[in-house]
């Protein structure tokens, strides 16, 4: 009995112990601090000085993970990114990001106020700290640049209702998200598949086509899939568990899972889910024009926002996954970069080659068998190479397929499959479809087809006769869809009818002046030529388009200037509607040549491609079948020259072969020079010069930069002279102060290295991408250029990662804007 009281009390007072605290607190009044430590704490610093958080460049930390990503291999995890997530560099990147989306400007780093940081300070600490919630309209930790309104303002329970309801997403949340598509995105992009081309950088829907172009010459048999209930009805489990197979780091897929959860469901208590009751429908009222705020960014102007409505169906959908935001197109190609991974498989498998055929006939890659013309394919016998290629973009994939059509009903039954098993989804035969390539593949709002041609082949034969004979081949066409594109400015009140369509006034731009319209409608018809530019048929339907927005401006010129048809507003305005009209009634009006003098109106911009010959031709230039982008490349190559064992084997085989450089033949003259004397070894010190010169003046070098202001002897010319004088005539001061800045001792190259513009002597991506421009094969001067800087400008520190890492930082727009 006691020593059941006794086991019984310590669980007592345990449980008393929060209680008797809770009164000891509030009962104790605040005490005052004393004197000593009130000035001890007003000297010291505070701790949460965000200025003294802001310590490295945000270009360079990103550029580090790029790196990172690319040079790790594919099955690699990133457990590690919280350290990533906490640095306050980022997050000021990510809040200029945000306000140049808000404002249209994006603010210096210099511009930002000290209250702005703090807040940024408090939101990371939040994120850190596991405590930000999303979407929190009521507790937001940072506003706005363009909201105004003091905070300590009191809101209506209206005004409160109507916040709470409106799908316009929190400023805080679109920090947050910049802050994890920096951090998450690079990770990513180095195990996606070079088949997918839509929301990442430097991919499009052109690269697309080209591509399309370039490697779909030869298939018989097209699969068209969509795929674009992945964008909203995937379980979040499977987002998660694809997410998963990089990052690891459990900060970050905790505030993925939470961003996931969709905004407009409640879930009850008994773990239902419940969407909200629809609201009232409210009375039309029409809309009065609002005046921006000081710091609101302007709307996006008309002839854009025409542009955009503009789009094909493939790039219209754009995936929405609860709170992610500008994560959603990330997350969603992380989905379906399995299909990706699946479908390049299977082409391996597919393949199966044949004697008998005139391309494919043993690799895989035997297709790029005419890279100026990979449209043509020559005509084969009955046993065919069987083939397959595969290309996504955003939900919706292509598949072509050169073989029987039994192997495209096996490819979509797997296909099938795949996507049921995986994402939950059930395709049917009209989302699956299989077409043959004489009906025409409608793709991108671009019809793929082909014709049978019987070209003239001219070749050059053994003994170097030139061989012309006649051949037959199918050839790849790719055209715009011009009912795709009548139905398009059907659609935004255009044209009326489909077969015959007649052009309608253009009444958006009713109040705008002639001046104005023309230059709004110009830059849709620049962009649209852009957009049709890589279509076979490009001047026909820039043509159309041309005709059916001059048509449009006409009628509306008619009804604004009260003329009677459109046949009177060419008749004064001319065919491009350049020159200017005005009503016939106000005859007091000035004349539009005084007031153009005046500087009063704009000058009128006649209407672009109103003759056929100014409309460009169809783009054929040749796209590589294994192109990747140019930040790509230069991060592939880059992460190449990084490694020391890459330099070692160069290095030997360039040794091996006996070869030499000007900065060796530099550096043996100079310990002559400094050992025994000018006169050691004439003839090779003057070959030396000449060939540094002309290796400078050949662009790999950098600038030779004279320290020595009275000599003057860091030009061609006056080594020629020299060279004419006689080695005589070389005096110890010219020859010093020539070779003054390429001293073999490392303290003078360190100097001459901080006195010289790194960007000037980023050799190693300069080299590379002329020795690619002229061979494609690495040159000696780029190799031993790179491996000597490194060794003699900073040793033992990495002074070609140093030099690139500045260069990447100079243009963050290939790694971060879409």
């Amino acid at each position: 009995m006691g020593k059941g009281a006794a086991l019984s009390l310590p669980r007592f007072i345990s449980s008393l112990r929060p209680f008797v605290e809770h009164l000891v607190c509030t009962s104790q009044l605040p005490r005052p601090p004393p004197p000593f430590s009130r000035s001890l704490s007003s000297s010291s610093p505070p701790l949460s000085d965000p200025y003294a958080l802001l310590k490295q460049d945000p270009i360079e930390i990103c550029t580090s993970l790029w790196v990172k990503a690319f040079s790790s291999p594919p099955t690699t995890t990133f457990p590690n990114l919280t350290g990533f997530l906490s640095k306050f560099d980022l997050w000021v990147l990510a809040y200029q990001r945000c306000c140049a989306h808000v404002t249209g400007t994006f603010p210096p780093r210099n511009a930002v106020h000290s209250h702005v940081l703090h807040d940024l300070l408090s939101l990371r600490n939040a994120v850190v700290k596991g405590t930000y919630a999303w979407n929190n309209k009521t507790h937001q930790l940072i506003r706005s640049p363009i909201d105004t309104k003091p905070s300590t303002q009191l809101v209506s329970k209206r005004k409160l209702q109507a916040l709470l309801d409106s799908d316009e997403p929190c400023f805080q949340d679109r920090v947050v998200q910049e802050v994890l598509l920096m951090i998450v995105e690079p990770v990513f992009e180095a195990r996606f598949s070079q088949k997918s081309h839509a929301f990442r950088p430097g991919r499009n829907a052109h690269t697309v086509i080209r591509t399309i172009r370039s490697n779909f010459a030869g298939y018989l048999w097209f699969l068209k899939g969509d795929l674009s209930e992945v964008f909203d009805n995937v379980d979040r489990n499977v987002v998660m568990g694809c997410l998963e197979q990089a990052v690891t780091d459990r900060k970050i897929l905790g505030l993925v899972k939470s961003a996931l959860r969709a905004p407009n469901r409640m879930q009850c208590g008994d773990g239902e889910v419940q969407w909200p009751r629809k609201k009232k429908k409210l009375k039309k009222v029409s809309k009065k024009k609002r005046i921006l705020n000081e710091r609101e960014a302007k709307p996006d102007p008309y002839w854009l926002r025409t542009f955009f409505n503009f789009a094909p169906e493939e790039a219209a959908k754009v995936p929405s996954y609860g709170n992610c935001g500008i994560l959603c197109p990330l997350l969603s190609n992380v989905c379906l970069n399995e299909l990706d991974q699946v479908m390049e498989e299977k082409i391996v498998e597919f393949f199966r080659p044949s004697e008998s055929d005139s391309i494919w006939k043993n690799s895989i890659n035997d297709g790029c068998h005419n890279p100026a013309w990979p449209e043509f394919v020559p005509a084969s016998g009955d046993e065919k190479t069987r083939k397959m290629d595969y290309i996504r973009y955003g939900g919706h994939f292509l598949i072509g397929i050169r073989g029987p059509r039994e192997d495209a009903v096996d490819m979509r039954k797997q296909v099938i499959e795949f996507c049921e098993r995986r994402f939950g989804i059930r395709l049917d035969n009209s989302k699956l479809e299989i077409e043959h390539i004489t009906r025409g593949i409608q793709f991108l709002d671009h019809i793929i087809c082909r014709r049978v041609i019987h070209p003239t082949l001219r070749y050059t034969a053994t003994g170097g006769n030139v061989v012309s004979e006649k051949g037959v081949g199918t050839l790849l066409s790719v055209t715009a869809s011009l009912q795709q594109c009548i139905r398009q400015f059907r659609r935004l009140a255009f044209v009326k009818g489909d077969k015959d369509p007649e052009p309608l006034p253009c009444t958006p731009m009713l109040y705008s002046s002639q001046a104005h319209t023309n230059s709004q409608m110009n830059k849709l018809l620049e962009t649209m030529a852009d957009w049709y530019r890589y279509a076979d048929n490009c001047k026909k339907v820039v043509g159309f388009c041309a005709y059916v927005i001059r048509s449009s401006l006409a009628k509306l010129y008619a009804a604004r200037y009260r003329l009677k048809s459109r046949a009177k507003v060419y008749s004064i305005a001319t065919r491009d509607l350049s020159r200017p009209l005005r009503e016939s009634s106000n005859n007091s009006a000035p004349e539009y040549s005084d007031l153009l003098r005046m500087g009063l109106v704009d000058a009128i911009e006649g209407v672009r491609f109103s003759h056929m010959s100014s409309i460009p031709s169809c783009d054929y230039s040749p796209f590589p079948r294994n192109w990747v982008p140019d930040h790509e490349r230069l991060l592939r190559d880059y992460i190449r020259l990084e490694d020391p064992k890459f330099f070692c084997a160069l290095h030997r085989s360039i040794k091996k072969d006996g070869l030499s450089l000007p900065q060796d033949e530099i550096s043996e003259l100079l310990w002559h020079f400094k050992s025994v004397g000018t006169r050691q070894r004439p003839a090779q010190m003057l070959i030396a010069i000449v060939c540094f010169h002309e290796w400078h003046l050949s662009g790999f070098g950098g600038p030779i930069e004279d320290t020595s202001e009275d000599t003057g002897v860091n030009s061609m010319d006056h080594t020629i002279q020299m060279i004419k004088k006689g080695v005589s005539t070389l005096k110890t001061t010219d020859f010093s102060a020539w070779f003054s800045g390429f001293h073999p001792r490392p303290e003078n190259l360190k100097r001459d290295f901080r006195n010289r513009d790194p960007e000037a002597h980023f050799l190693v991506v300069t080299t590379a991408k002329r020795s690619r421009k002229v061979g494609g094969a690495p040159s000696p001067q780029y190799l031993i250029a790179g491996r000597l800087w490194e060794d003699r400008t900073l040793p033992k520190v990495h002074g070609t990662s140093a030099c690139i890492e500045l260069h990447l930082g100079k243009s963050p727009r290939h790694f971060y804007n879409f």
